[in-house]
């Protein structure tokens, strides 16, 4: 009995919102419509944006950690990370990329949109070439009235200085941090960049661009104390390799002048100059060894990143969903509409 009572009274809810709707129906036609217009016009307004992702495993010098390792994942620790000797783990690159010093370093990438129009670096693209919805134009012209004019305090031109950004580079670099994103998996350690931008080439150029950026910049970081001992190996290399040649000039001069005589002190003079020629190549020798192992530590420091995902150029825009926005925003005003007839027309 209360099933029926019940199924009554919901056919009874439902007629009554059926008839309400019918009965105020150019209400509801009239407000839906405007939503649409309103909607349309407004999502019409704000400029398409395409994204593009690139996912790299990099490689990871840790000690074996055995049973420990696994016994620390139970618990959602990561050993590898804990024992590893480098100081910028992967989960720090996502910080690492929103650095200034990363921001500036993409300024002068050549970047060529998709209708090849334009070519030209992106610095240049970001300040000058970017599409932006009506009103934001408008609060930002408000702005430039009421603004104070502000000097570029930086170093002009050309030239980029982290430390001391002019204004303009500064906006830039702030766009920049929007528009490029890190995240790592914790799990795995993929490191993915994604990047957001209006022009589909422009999107994958610089997704591309930051991979590589981000690769230069940990292998500067981990091989940074072998091309110092590397350096230093060649500079003793050079030194090493000039002071046998002196002693060997040396010492194949002496001799040639004196091959005749038999004086004991002309034989004693030539053992000591042979003698201080074999030290010197012995020298020579073992800083060429020296170079070679440094050499070698330097290709064993230097790190390795497996491309999982290689940037593509997108085909279909991410966003704005403007089909989802104009229904969202239709369904919306058509509640509110039934809402506001309910209660003031009391129905």
């Amino acid at each position: 009995m209360t099933t029926n009572n019940g199924l009554r009274l919901r056919e009874i809810d439902l007629r009554k919102i059926l008839n309400m709707i019918l009965k105020f129906k150019k209400l509801f036609i009239i407000n839906v419509s405007v939503a649409f217009a309103v909607s349309a016009f407004l999502i019409l307004c704000v400029p398409r944006y395409y994204s593009c992702d690139v996912k790299l495993a990099p490689e990871l010098t840790t000690p074996s950690v055995g049973g420990l390792g696994a016994l620390a994942s139970s618990f959602g620790l990561n050993m590898s990370n804990m024992m590893n000797q480098d100081a910028i783990f992967p989960e720090l690159y996502p910080d690492l990329m929103e650095s200034v010093d990363f921001q500036t370093s993409m300024f002068p990438v050549k970047i060529k949109t998709s209708k090849g129009n334009l070519e030209m670096t992106y610095f240049d693209y970001i300040k000058d070439h970017q599409k932006t919805a009506w009103w934001e134009q408008l609060v930002n012209m408000i702005k430039s009235v009421f603004k104070k004019k502000e000097t570029e305090n930086g170093i002009p031109g050309d030239k980029i200085n982290p430390f001391r950004m002019t204004k303009t580079q500064s906006d830039v670099a702030k766009i920049i941090k929007t528009k490029i994103k890190c995240g790592v998996d914790k799990k795995t350690n993929v490191i993915t960049i994604s990047v957001e931008d209006q022009d589909p080439l422009v999107c994958a150029t610089i997704a591309d661009s930051a991979k590589v950026k981000l690769q230069q910049f940990i292998i500067k970081y981990r091989t940074n104390k072998a091309r110092i001992d590397l350096d230093y190996t060649k500079k003793l290399y050079a030194e090493a390799k000039s002071q046998y040649e002196r002693a060997r000039q040396v010492y194949a001069a002496y001799s040639d002048a004196n091959q005749e005589l038999v004086l004991e002190s002309f034989k004693a003079k030539q053992e000591d100059l042979e003698n201080e020629m074999q030290l010197q190549y012995n020298n020579y020798q073992q800083i060429s060894q020296q170079l070679q192992l440094a050499r070698a530590k330097l290709q064993e420091r230097t790190p390795a990143f497996t491309t999982l995902q290689s940037a593509s150029v997108p085909l279909k825009p991410t966003g704005p969903k403007r089909m989802v926005f104009v229904l969202f925003c239709m369904f919306s005003t058509f509640v509110v509409t039934g809402i506001y007839v309910f209660y003031k027309k009391n129905i």
